[in-house]
């Protein structure tokens, strides 16, 4: 007589309660199900996907914008008339967010690595909904603010394209195990046809992406331009006050080759260095001047501008978070310095043997010097005693009267034009923002025998790739940082990068099939044991794995065979309930 009692044998799954408890609040047993999602649950985990993606985005944007983040402040003080560092709520927002989102899809992978219904905690849906939200204001309001900035990163994809990549095709070639679980464990349907067509797809995709990778950083050694030569803008920034004369100092230390600056005109025709057009952010004008601290700079005398503080401002703000690295001897220093002449910094520029370029901005409409800025600015020039061939001129007024002044002056162009343009107006060096200095741009400048110039270049993978690109120098705000840069971070010869691409790829497929392969195994072994045993246990457990839902690891039914009433002596662990049935 053959006898059914089915066993439940209830393990203890700590990991299991807590995956299902965090994400979805079900800490007990009979809360979990092996059921199939419902659609509103995936479309909450559809949320939760373009939040962990739009958040990575976001993340990677402000990364590679570390090398702009003064000019991001600056750009809100010339809005808010206020002085403060916008990245670090924002920095610290993107990291809590970002947490946050990966781990909750952490959860929910391995809910569907192990066939667990999805189930997500109301608390969460809030969460990932203003996290979404968030995230998308936040890349509308960039786009509005600080749109030129998106042109970085096309940049920043040239440094590290080839590791996004690799990064890329590893984590599909991952997801191949979700994939092959759920193609597997679900009953044939359109839907997992499409699921596994969609995905061969992205995995064909990241395959033959290096196609269209382009880097300059791939490139036979043989073939690396020398060094770019650092130019200080603005001195060193941060680590004095800028367009000071310790800040140009300490941009010399750092070994420069030349000085860059902004430069205005006085009331009294006096050529002064001032990047802002107001005196407010970088002076203690409010203090002497309280009337005037909205007034153009340009419409103090060189007296009143002397009498000015242009360091305690730094020592305040703290704009590059360095003023706590700095001796009490170097910060009493740079409290003490005033405003700059342009003469000041030729003459600096002239005892140190360095080379000075600089920007020239005209005074407002009604200025007594409006028209005559251009000749203020070369007199001092020409009084320096500096050689004329170490001055980088900029300005494009009467740049034709400039140049049978002072022939020897090396014109220089802050505009993007075309060969045929530079020669006509005598043109034999340009300096160009980061995001014009294209590739093809920069080899036929250089082709014609054309310096180039690159600003503004603070961080060590953006001067890099601008290194293997031929560049003649670079102009930064952080000298002392990229000093410490004497060579590429990475260069690669083109058949190593392809002997990469290959592997890779080789790998990629053989996991991929590894891991199809092995979901599959209690299948294949069914099917090629044609089923030739007919115990009832191995039939019932077969046929449990093809189920959608199936439980193998928390109710076991097992079939008892008992003789004379007595049944055969088994072993269990945890709490076992059983009823027996008489025939």
């Amino acid at each position: 007589m053959v006898k059914h009692q089915p066993l439940q044998v209830y393990e203890r799954q700590l990991c299991l309660s807590c995956l299902t408890g965090i994400y979805g609040c079900r800490w007990k047993r009979y809360q979990r199900s092996h059921d199939d999602t419902t659609k509103w649950e995936g479309t909450w985990f559809f949320l939760l996907s373009c939040s962990f993606f739009l958040l990575l985005v976001w993340a990677y944007f402000w990364w590679e914008a570390h090398n702009d983040y003064n000019e991001f402040n600056w750009l809100l003080y010339n809005r808010s008339g206020e002085w403060s560092d916008g990245t670090v709520p924002i920095l610290t927002t993107t990291v809590v967010g970002f947490t946050y989102t990966s781990f909750l899809m952490g959860l929910a992978l391995c809910h569907i690595s192990l066939g667990q219904q999805m189930n997500m905690y109301w608390i969460h849906k809030v969460g990932v909904l203003a996290v979404l939200l968030s995230t998308i204001t936040g890349l509308v309001s960039i786009d509005d603010l600080w749109r030129s900035e998106w042109n970085i990163v096309i940049i920043s994809l040239q440094f590290t394209g080839p590791f996004l990549h690799i990064g890329a095709l590893a984590a599909v070639t991952a997801l191949g195990w979700l994939v092959a679980g759920f193609v597997v464990r679900g009953e044939r349907s359109k839907f997992q046809i499409a699921v596994l067509v969609l995905y061969f797809s992205v995995l064909l995709a990241l395959c033959l992406a290096p196609v269209a990778i382009s880097s300059p950083c791939v490139m036979d050694k043989s073939s690396l331009s020398p060094r770019p030569l650092v130019i200080g803008r603005r001195g060193a920034p941060m680590l004095a006050p800028e367009n000071t004369l310790m800040s140009f100092n300490k941009a010399l230390q750092q070994s420069v080759s030349a000085l860059e600056a902004d430069v205005a005109i006085s009331l009294d025709g006096v050529p002064f260095l001032m990047r802002d057009r107001t005196l407010r952010r970088t002076t203690n004008v409010q203090r002497l001047f309280p009337q005037r601290q909205s007034d153009d700079a340009s419409l103090f005398t060189w007296t009143q501008l002397r009498s000015l503080n242009a360091g305690l401002w730094f020592l305040k703000e703290d704009p590059f978070w360095t003023v706590s690295s700095m001796s009490p001897r170097e910060r009493r220093r740079a409290g003490n310095q005033t405003v700059c002449s342009l003469a000041d910094l030729l003459r600096l520029a002239v005892k140190a043997n360095c080379s000075v370029l600089f920007s020239l901005r005209r005074p407002p409409p009604g200025h007594p010097r409006y028209n005559l800025w251009i000749i203020d600015t070369l007199r001092v020039v020409q009084r320096s005693g500096i050689p004329l061939d170490k001055v980088m001129w900029t300005p494009d007024a009467d740049r034709e009267k400039v140049r049978r002044e002072a022939p020897r002056l090396r014109q220089t162009s802050q505009r993007k034009l075309t060969l045929k343009e530079l020669r006509q107006k005598g043109i034999t060096a340009v300096t160009l923002h980061y995001s014009q200095a294209l590739l093809p741009d920069i080899r036929q400048y250089l082709g014609s025998n054309m310096s180039v110039n690159v600003q503004t270049v603070n961080d060590p993978w953006l001067f890099s790739v601008l290194w293997c690109s031929g560049v003649t120098s670079v102009s930064s705000e952080a000298p002392n940082i990229l000093k410490d840069v004497p060579y590429p971070i990475w260069l690669l010869s083109p058949d190593a990068y392809y002997l990469i691409w290959i592997a890779c790829v080789l790998v990629s497929f053989a996991a991929v099939v590894a891991i199809f392969v092995h979901q599959n195994f209690h299948m294949i072994r069914w099917k090629m044991s044609g089923m030739r045993s007919y115990n009832p246990e191995q039939i019932m457990l077969s046929a449990v794995v093809r189920r959608p839902s199936r439980d193998v690891n928390i109710m076991k039914e097992k079939l008892i065979f008992s003789a004379n009433g007595m049944s055969s002596p088994f072993s269990t662990q945890g709490i076992s309930e059983w009823d027996s049935d008489e025939s």
